[in-house]
């Protein structure tokens, strides 16, 4: 059970626009995350996610639009781990306790405390980041963000990189540190099927400028999904076209969702039907919003912040 948001939590984003000279890079952007909840951004490469995610986290300037993050703290972790070379895996670990004037005797204990939890061995700790191996500097980067207890945290694609193994153990870990805590989690990612298996709701992102064309919301409790529904679900998401679209495949041949999704006015609808192929899908288990509207900005080649 997803647990209850915080009155004071929560993060909203309104209207955002977002340009780099005249380069307009994103477009009448409106989404919130609450307590508790967490959201897949997905697009493909160049529509403006990681933009998104900094202007959210509050590493870019607002130019257009609004972003307000009611969560008391906030914790980022990037696509690739970012470690100092010159600290040990523990040091890189408690670098924001350091920050946040937290003692060494205290800091070193939470995190490796945190750092066990995780699938770090004693050993490990007191590696440097070139002694250890991909999945282990992933590890650290993970532990560095939760250690600080964030009420909301943001996710850069951290699992690209990662094999299959690493990626469903560290999912595991995530989800299950997600729910102990009841903490909000705003990811971008280009794999639909890693924001099957991890997200709540699902916002699908076309570039050129970049803006969202639909969302899909996903009923069934992350830790209760198996591999089974997440390849189903994620078959029934490529139907729609909205993904379609903004991956620049093909129009899909048929299927209960290939009308979904797209840009014509369609509305707030439950799938009653499971698409061709995939038996089973139930009215409870997707649902997909789509703008009523063309998105903001885009029709008319508006420029932000020039």
């Amino acid at each position: 059970m997803r647990p209850p948001a915080s009155p004071s939590g929560g993060l909203e984003v309104r209207g955002l626009g977002h340009a780099f000279a005249r380069d307009e890079v994103l477009a009448g952007i409106d989404f919130q995350v609450r307590a508790g909840e967490v959201l897949a951004l997905v697009g493909p490469s160049g529509c403006g996610k990681t933009t998104l995610l900094h202007l959210a986290a509050g590493l870019l300037s607002v130019q257009l639009g609004e972003v307000d993050n009611r969560f008391a703290t906030t914790a980022f972790m990037f696509q690739q781990p970012r470690l100092l070379p010159w600290k040990s895996a523990l040091d890189n670990i408690a670098l924001g306790l350091k920050a946040a004037g937290i003692g060494r005797g205290e800091r070193h204990r939470r995190a490796r405390s945190l750092a066990l939890r995780l699938g770090l061995a004693p050993h490990d700790l007191d590696k440097f980041p070139h002694q250890l191996s991909g999945g282990m500097q992933s590890r650290v980067a993970l532990a560095r963000a939760l250690v600080l207890a964030p009420e909301l945290l943001l996710l850069d694609e951290p699992f690209s990189a990662l094999d299959v193994g690493l990626k469903e153990e560290l999912y595991r870990l995530l989800l299950a540190h997600q729910r102990e805590r009841g903490m909000g989690v705003l990811m971008i990612t280009h794999d639909l099927m890693e924001a099957v298996r991890l997200s709540d709701a699902i916002l699908v992102m076309a570039p050129a400028p970049g803006r969202i064309v639909a969302r899909f919301e996903l009923a069934h409790p992350a830790a209760a999904r198996d591999d089974a529904w997440v390849y189903r679900h994620t078959a029934e998401l490529l139907q729609a076209a909205a993904v379609r679209d903004s991956f620049g495949l093909p129009a899909a041949a048929g299927g209960a969702l290939a009308a979904l999704g797209g840009r014509g006015g369609a509305r707030l609808r439950v799938v009653g039907e499971p698409a061709a192929g995939h038996a089973g899908l139930t009215p409870s288990d997707l649902r997909v919003l789509a703008p009523s509207a063309p998105p903001h900005g885009a029709a008319a080649g508006k420029r932000c912040g020039i």
